[in-house]
């Protein structure tokens, strides 16, 4: 739901504040998405220097996009489309939910500054709620899904280890799909850096800038 759906968010002012409480925490075992472990650490991936990308989906992908965008070590942030065709790549065939695509976010990272297993943490802990299947917030649908499109057998095998390695952590089973990245497609310019651009939206104000209020308390050393 985006900026055609205004009218709806405001006239569930309740609803959607009860949604903005539900942060992606509420289903873990302890409650504390901050303690979340360091994912085991991937010695070929710390090998590798010059810029990284990965690709992450995780529900509506302005309020994902931004907290990449505000994570230290990440060189850019585009909200995008994953996992389906490049001729259906568009928001109004997108939001449909039958295009085979979910709202995704291409991350290119320097691995000098911030890992890739760091990039997963953040993903799982402040970014998104992993137990929620194909839907994320006031948002349902297959292009809402929880998934990990992987760019190389590193990248694959770190991220399955990570949330078999997390998983005891949640009440509810994690449905993030690890899948390879076939292509990636950037969204229109409007949907581009839209919670700096939208700030007072209230779709913004109830689901994304908390994650970033998240980001900030949970991980102050990366938050930029």
């Amino acid at each position: 739901m985006h900026a055609k759906n205004i009218k709806y968010f405001l006239e569930t002012f309740s609803f959607l504040t009860l949604f903005a409480l539900l942060l992606p925490g509420q289903t873990m075992a302890d409650g504390q998405t901050s303690r979340l472990p360091e994912p085991i650490k991937d010695a070929h991936l710390e090998k590798i220097s010059g810029q990284q990308t990965a690709v992450f989906a995780g529900g509506c992908f302005w309020g994902v996009e931004a907290v990449f965008r505000h994570t230290k070590g990440v060189i850019s942030a585009t909200s995008g489309y994953a996992g389906g065709a490049a001729k259906t790549a568009t928001y109004e065939q997108v939001s449909n939910g039958r295009t085979g695509h979910a709202e995704s976010v291409q991350v290119v990272y320097d691995p000098a500054q911030i890992s890739y297993g760091q990039l997963l943490r953040i993903f799982f802990a402040v970014a998104h709620n992993p137990t929620e299947l194909n839907r994320q917030d006031p948002d349902h649908g297959t292009q809402y899904r929880s998934a990990i499109f992987y760019t190389s057998d590193s990248q694959r095998q770190i991220a399955r280890t990570y949330a078999d390695q997390i998983q005891p952590l949640y009440t509810a089973p994690i449905v993030t799909q690890v899948v390879p990245l076939q292509a990636f497609y950037p969204a229109e310019a409007y949907h581009q850096n839209y919670l700096a651009l939208h700030p007072t939206q209230p779709y913004i104000v109830f689901n994304d800038l908390p994650k970033l209020e998240h980001l900030r308390e949970q991980f102050p050393a990366l938050y930029q």
